[in-house]
């Protein structure tokens, strides 16, 4: 399955050094690698002179001051967040506190959807429950800045809370966890849903920006192309999971080892996540069905 999508497994940023990736952005990407976050959490630097800040990152001094450094003699007054995810977004309150600037987000971390009993969060990059925006931007809300225009593309499916922003001066669109070049997004109930990562993916289709700017790996080109890939990679991981199950009920484990072929096994109990929010959808629509709610620790057959 992962051979269908054009995945680019290389890194052109040296951690905390700042670099120019596109006309009015630098990133400076943080030294937090891990299964989860590639070669570490990406942040965005828009504009000159007047500038804002897009996902400051994890909560970790050295990232923070190599940002605060990358924008000496500049002022910094606007800081975006695509998601509340622990690599994301714990950085706002040292950033905004050092520049006063103003925080944008679609919101505060929230559910996808109610908790099931048993239900628990398993991923490294848990929710940062703390953030709080100054300002929370609806779906397509512009926010201008000197030089620089942001727009609020909302794109729930990782988290409830995902927004991407589009820069139109540039002809780009930050795509924080949503779309990246060197991996799937992780969709893990009940944080994220499968139905509204789904959604989302076939909104940006519809887009025509030729570059996304992720929150980790490099920037991904042929973006709405790219976007095509990942809806169809989807579909076929739907498909090989009800081929799993047309040979019999199943619980997640065994779907998993039939389906994910050469798994790190450190990215296991993501890939266990990610199908329950395939299955969640699936129960959602009548084709699969399970006792009681879909869970992580249930058994699944076709309906």
């Amino acid at each position: 399955m992962s051979n269908d999508v054009p995945f680019d497994k290389t890194f052109d940023l040296t951690p905390d050094q700042p670099k120019e990736v596109a006309p009015l952005v630098r990133a400076v990407a943080a030294n937090n690698p891990s299964p989860f976050t590639f070669k570490g959490t990406v942040s965005y630097i828009i504009g000159r002179g007047k500038v804002a800040i897009l996902d400051p990152g994890p909560d970790d001094d050295a990232h923070v001051a190599a940002l605060l450094d990358a924008v000496r003699g500049e002022t910094v007054t606007h800081i975006f967040v695509t998601h509340t995810h622990r690599d994301h977004s714990p950085a706002v309150p040292k950033v905004k506190a050092a520049t006063g600037a103003t925080v944008y987000a679609q919101g505060p971390h929230r559910l996808a959807r109610p908790l099931h009993v048993g239900d628990t969060r398993r991923l490294d990059a848990s929710a940062d429950m703390d953030f709080r925006p100054d300002i929370a931007l609806p779906d397509g809300e512009t926010v201008r800045g000197d030089g620089w225009t942001m727009e609020a593309v909302f794109t729930p499916g990782h988290t409830g809370n995902h927004m991407a922003f589009a820069l139109p001066e540039s002809n780009l669109l930050f795509s924080g966890d949503h779309v990246m070049g060197w991996s799937t997004t992780i969709v893990a109930p009940p944080d994220g849903a499968m139905s509204d990562y789904m959604a989302s993916l076939h909104k940006l289709a519809k887009r025509t920006e030729p570059l996304y700017l992720p929150g980790h790996g490099n920037p991904v080109r042929n973006a709405p192309r790219f976007v095509q890939h990942l809806i169809e990679h989807r579909l076929g991981r739907e498909a090989s999971i009800l081929h799993r199950l047309g040979k019999g009920a199943a619980d997640i484990p065994t779907i998993v080892k039939a389906v994910y072929i050469g798994l790190d096994p450190r990215l296991t109990g993501a890939a266990g996540l990610s199908t329950l929010a395939h299955l969640e959808e699936l129960v959602a629509r009548g084709a699969v069905i399970t006792d009681g709610q879909p869970s992580i620790e249930g058994t699944y057959r076709l309906a």
